[in-house]
């Protein structure tokens, strides 16, 4: 899968509120009200993932969760880290 260009990430980024770019990756920051809720979500992100092919880099701290999205195999971001961003913003 191709590179997105600089111009190209910067306005889907745009359309994307909850993303930001942080050392080259789309990253996700969500708080919960508790660890159970945390668990949940990632659960929910994690069967997507699978689903996709595609997995996010995740960091669980009790009741907050990272979500890092990155094509390795690509050396930066294509259309998959965008598609997977959305479907993660489509869990709420």
């Amino acid at each position: 899968m191709p590179l997105l260009g600089e111009r190209i990430v910067a306005s889907r980024l745009k359309s994307m509120p909850l993303w930001k770019l942080e050392g080259g990756a789309l990253v996700r920051h969500c708080e919960f009200d508790n660890f159970v809720e945390a668990m949940h979500f990632v659960n929910s992100v994690a069967e997507m993932a699978e689903g996709a092919g595609h997995h996010p880099d995740i960091d669980i701290r009790y009741n907050k969760v990272r979500l890092a999205l990155i094509s390795h195999d690509a050396g930066g971001l294509t259309e998959r880290d965008f598609d997977l961003a959305a479907g993660i913003d489509s869990l709420g």
